[in-house]
């Protein structure tokens, strides 16, 4: 008989088969799960050197696995960077910067995350000359609460030279009505900045890897879905050599599946494809942008928007650009991954899959439309149709008030607001994760959101869309595994699987809602090892 190196028992443990948790001891042996069962037939893989861990509160549950974010960008902007998300006016979010840059002296660049205009009383977007009353010194580059336009100081705009830079084929510098440069980038156009502001040594780059690895492990998350094809980020290959040096060294304590820019050119993704493929580092598919967000009115709408009639937004490439690029990658066996938040876009990406099916075949293509902010009603059954994933960010319905979004988008499209509940119901496959770090990590903030539905003011945003404790596990374990095509190695706790397990410090099923969010990660066990551990877990 095989002795497990570490058998786990608990009264309460969510495997992922069932909607209720059950009673279960699980035998680990190496990496991989050799036994999932009750404690009496689990005990008998009991060696001398086996530990043994009696789990008598709380839940064991697979690992969390977030499938949408953005390591590198995340762990700058988490670390080093002013938090404006309760900034309640264009002058307290630069006296919060100011303050932050007090503490931070000998930083090239101020960083900001988290402003939202639509949270001030004025509903108004700032301008670069409040911010230069507070700090004139240094280059400032402060992002908007959903990353898709950013707020810059004049000495930024000195420093890359944007005067005379002319607009990105998708996005926009801002100007007043005189032409005069507000110090706002849309979309793309932060590029220009953010290609400076970067600019970070190696160490420091590796230091900030090693953070995000620890809050990853003290979250319980023990796989990623890293998403590139921002101008915005900073660059991914670099990043991607230390990722390979973590791994190399034994230090990779979370899996990272990522997806590099989908471009017309696809040799660098086979390249990429050949030399990644581990099962701690992946290459996972290919990543773009359709649109923007609806509160700077850049996501593409079906019909105009209710407070700017002259716009439906706008798509990144032409819609017959984006339709090729889909049908030559497709073709290539590559799983695509499109950006689309407004009905519009998304629209758009079901009828550039749907294309690429016709003419290239069926296949087990899993393509992925992420965010599905905006959805009109007729799109519904195509996700199940064309066996695409919709992968939402639950915690994103708080981001602001929901009257950030009915106040843009007519009645009339008949919109869907995160409708995750009623592509629940057609069949279609969900997954759950944060577009850290536009929100935090930890995923019990995600499950929380995605049960409630309660925006920025706690109000209940179309709380009909909510779904069940066991759904929204599911979205965060087992979905994000079937959708990096690794679902008979990851998200299940059952024999012959790897040991990728989280234990939590209550019993989700036999709490109140609200105690979700006080919910803590006792243990997480990655590739069949202890990587965290926050509390004495009783051992026998």
């Amino acid at each position: 008989m095989v002795s497990a190196d570490i058998i786990l028992s608990g009264q309460h443990v969510f495997t992922g088969l069932q909607d209720e948790p059950i009673k279960a001891a699980i035998a680990i042996k190496d990496n991989k799960i050799i036994k999932t069962g009750s404690k009496e037939d689990v005990m008998s893989f009991l060696g001398n050197q086996t530990k043994v861990y009696d789990i008598e509160e709380g839940l064991i549950i697979p690992g969390f696995h977030d499938f949408h974010m953005h390591i590198m960008m995340g762990s700058i902007l988490q670390k080093d960077s002013a938090k404006l998300f309760d900034a309640t006016s264009e002058e307290d979010a630069a006296k919060i910067v100011a303050e932050f840059a007090d503490t931070r002296p000998h930083d090239k660049w101020i960083f900001g995350v988290g402003w939202d205009h639509t949270n001030w009383k004025n509903k108004v977007l700032p301008h670069r000359t409040t911010l230069d009353k507070y700090i004139c010194d240094r280059p400032v580059l402060l992002f908007n609460a959903e990353v898709h336009y950013a707020w810059i100081n004049n000495k930024a705009m000195e420093m890359i030279q944007l005067k005379g830079t002319p607009d990105p084929e998708y996005g926009e510098i801002g100007k007043d009505e005189n032409g005069e440069l507000t110090g706002l980038l849309f979309e793309q156009a932060i590029g220009y900045a953010s290609e400076h502001a970067y600019k970070l040594p190696k160490e420091k780059r590796v230091k900030l890897f090693q953070g995000f690895l620890n809050e990853t492990k003290r979250l319980g998350i023990t796989s990623v879905n890293d998403l590139y094809g921002a101008k915005i980020a900073p660059n991914p290959l670099e990043d991607l050599e230390i990722f390979k040096e973590f791994e190399k060294e034994g230090l990779l304590t979370t899996r990272i599946h990522f997806s590099p820019e989908l471009k017309m050119d696809l040799a660098a993704a086979k390249e990429l494809q050949k030399n990644y493929q581990s099962d701690k580092l992946t290459f996972s598919g290919l990543k773009q942008f359709i649109d923007g967000v609806v509160t700077s009115h850049t996501a593409f709408l079906l019909d105009h928007y209710k407070d700017r009639p002259e716009t439906k937004g706008g798509t990144t490439y032409p819609a017959e650009t984006i339709k090729q690029l889909v049908k030559k990658a497709d073709k290539e066996k590559f799983q695509i991954r499109f950006h689309a938040i407004g009905n519009g876009a998304v629209r758009l990406a079901l009828d550039a899959f749907e294309e690429a099916r016709n003419v290239n075949g069926e296949r087990d293509a899993r393509h992925v439309i992420e965010h599905v902010e905006v959805l009109h009603p007729d799109d519904v059954h195509r996700f199940k149709e064309l066996e695409v994933i919709a992968s939402f960010q639950p915690k994103h319905i708080e981001l602001m008030e929901s009257e950030a979004y009915t106040a843009r988008i007519s009645e009339k499209q008949q919109p869907l607001y995160y409708p995750i509940k009623t592509l629940v119901d057609t069949g279609a496959k969900i997954a759950f994760g944060t577009d850290f770090p536009v929100v935090p990590l930890n995923p019990m903030m995600g499950i929380y959101q995605a049960i409630t539905r309660k925006d920025l003011t706690g109000k209940a945003w179309q709380e009909s869309e909510g779904v069940t404790l066991a759904q929204a596990l599911k979205y965060y374990t087992a979905t994000p595994a079937f959708g990096s095509f690794r679902e008979k190695e990851l998200g299940t706790l059952e024999a012959g699987k790897i040991a990728d397990i989280g234990v939590l410090s209550k019993n989700l099923f036999s709490i109140s809602t609200e105690e979700i969010l006080e919910t803590e990660v006792k243990m997480t066990i990655m590739d069949g090892k202890i990587v965290y551990e926050n509390t004495v877990v009783h051992t026998v």
